[in-house]
């Protein structure tokens, strides 16, 4: 083979070698953006769900200690659509706690109303989202 014809094919295939590389190494990177993308609009809607669940879940849980029995389903359904979305997006750990936080509030709805007039024993046991909020703040490190 002449000295010329491999010179040629020899920058040819450089040429070719070159942009292969170089059309690997851009769908790589558009790629790897692709993913951190959807994963922070995964976390920014967990989180935009867990705070609807403890907006919803505070209201509730105002009223219910005002109350003795659960007299007005609808104040308890938004919790219920927010329970939903977390049945859709949240870890099951995060969902447990959930669940856990709503079967104490309905619980409450049928304990004796508080006395506003004295200071709790235990202020901490209306404190009935701290293991929710445990729980999302976990699976937000881990997303």
């Amino acid at each position: 083979m002449d000295a010329a014809w491999l010179t040629a094919i020899s920058a040819l295939l450089g040429s070719a070698i070159g942009a292969f590389a170089s059309i690997v190494t851009t769908w790589l990177t558009q790629h790897n953006q692709a993913q951190v993308k959807e994963r922070a609009n995964n976390q920014a809607r967990l989180e935009r769900i867990y705070l609807e669940f403890i907006e919803q879940a505070s209201a509730v849980m105002a009223d219910a200690l005002l109350e003795t029995a659960l007299k007005d389903p609808k104040k308890i359904m938004p919790l219920y659509a927010a329970l939903g979305k977390l049945r859709l997006f949240a870890s099951d750990g995060t969902l447990a706690a959930a669940e856990l936080a709503l079967d104490k509030i309905i619980a409450t709805y049928y304990d004796p109303c508080m006395d506003f007039g004295a200071k709790p024993e235990n202020p901490d046991e209306f404190d009935l989202l701290r293991p929710f909020e445990a729980a999302c703040r976990e699976e937000l490190r881990g997303a």
